[in-house]
Formats: C-alpha cells, structure tokens, sequence
C-alpha cells in the first residue's frame, strides 16, 4: 500500500530534522504512542494503542531511522506486531528548506497482515493517511516558531 504526503512548517529544515529525529518529540506525535524507547544506533522500540475499524490493540513496533542526510532526508523503517497482526513500512522522508519554511515530503510503502489487513483492508489506506496528518500536524505545532507580541 502506498502512502505520500507533503507538509508545511513554518520553521527551518534544521528545526524540523531535529523534531522529527527527537524521541520526545516522537513519543508526543506518533498518534497512540504508548513509549518510545531508544535502543542505539538511531532504533527505537515503540508501543501503540491502535485500530482499523472494529480490530483494536496494542502493538510493539521497531523504528530505525536509516540512510540520514541531515536536515535533509532519511529513510523510516517500521516493523509492528500485535494480536491483530504486522505491519512492515518503509517510508522516504525528504526536507526541503525555502527561505525558513520547510516542506517536508513522505513517500511510503507498507505491508500489513492478520486479522487487522482482512477485516480492515478497505480501511488500512485511509486509516494509514489519517493517522500520518495527525502526527504531522502535531509536529507543525510542536515546531511553530512563536511569535512576541
């Protein structure tokens, strides 16, 4: 299945990079985020809360952020399992930085399996995208640059 976006933030590219390679930043973005635990050479254990339709459930995922250009682009690898199955996701994050604003593009492709792809296959697509907008437009407000008035 594949998924693209593209999104504004009204920061720089460097700003952007470091939210978005940030654990803290992560954990407070990535919609159902449980814990994000760092395990080394830029991997993380995460755990979800999520669900396609009526399948719910808790999921363990391995996130490795591979590939890095700095404030430029990086490639993000998933792999999550849970009793309603896997999804495996490869996505290419690239940052393109204009005058201090940052349009951050996303090009994934992802597998899903189990319970969770048969009874949530019409679903996974939209579901995926939605979810993806939330955490981006998370992170565009997390990274908002104030302004003193």
């Amino acid at each position: 299945m594949k998924i693209t976006g593209s999104y504004q933030f009204n920061a720089s590219a460097v700003k952007v990079w470091d939210a978005l390679t940030d654990p803290k930043s992560l954990s407070h973005c990535i919609p159902g985020c449980e814990g994000l635990e760092p395990q080394g050479n830029d991997e993380y254990q995460a755990v979800l809360n999520v669900g396609v339709g009526p399948i719910r459930g808790r999921y363990t995922a391995k996130i490795s952020m591979k590939d890095q250009v700095p404030h430029q682009s990086y490639r993000l690898v998933v792999q999550g399992t849970g009793p309603g199955g896997f999804l495996n996701a490869d996505a290419v994050i690239t940052l393109v930085d204009q005058n201090g604003k940052t349009t951050v593009e996303v090009d994934s492709d992802s597998q899903a399996g189990g319970t969770v792809a048969r009874v949530g296959q019409r679903m996974m697509g939209s579901v995926a995208k939605m979810m993806m907008d939330q955490f981006f437009k998370s992170m565009q407000k997390r990274t908002a640059v104030k302004k003193s008035g």
